[in-house]
């Protein structure tokens, strides 16, 4: 994502409802690794055994209440992001999970939006909107410094570019 404008994004939705964790996200058998491949491949198995075949690249998903609860792992927004996930949008996040995702440079929004599986959204991280067909919903926005970690592509390459300035 380095050098990347991350404000606008557009795809198509995966819904997924209140509560995921990050055992459904990426469970647990599959921790051991560090092939992100692996992850990627078995990414909301829990829920959805075959989300990772249909799920393609600047896919969004929409979600409802408490999205990435359960463990702290950081594997959980790693293994969206490496399989193709472009943004996720939910109601809220857990805290831990938020944080995570901004790390390694994974796009999420906090909104309420009415949608359908299979919609294409638009999303503007630098105003907080979400816009699905004729309607707009406001988010929570991204404060700068969160959205300059997301650009750089995550905290590690964020920490080293500003370690050349």
């Amino acid at each position: 994502m380095s050098n990347k404008n991350i404000d606008r994004i557009s795809g198509r939705v995966w819904k997924f409802g209140d509560n995921i964790d990050t055992d459904v996200i990426i469970p647990g058998k599959y921790l051991r690794t560090t092939d992100m491949s692996v992850f990627a491949s078995h990414v909301m198995e829990g829920t959805d055994p075959q989300f990772s075949k249909k799920v393609q690249k600047g896919d969004i998903i929409v979600a409802g209440k408490n999205f990435g609860c359960g463990s702290s792992r950081e594997q959980a927004p790693l293994a969206l992001k490496h399989a193709g996930v472009a943004c996720i949008v939910a109601e809220s996040f857990a805290r831990i999970f938020f944080r995570n995702a901004i790390n390694v440079g994974l796009p999420i929004i906090e909104a309420k939006v009415d949608c359908e599986e299979g919609d294409i959204i638009e999303i503007d991280l630098g105003k907080g909107f979400v816009k699905n067909k004729d309607q707009s919903y406001q988010g929570t926005r991204l404060p700068d410094f969160l959205r300059e970690i997301l650009v750089d592509g995550g905290l590690v390459e964020h920490r080293k570019k500003k370690a050349l300035q």
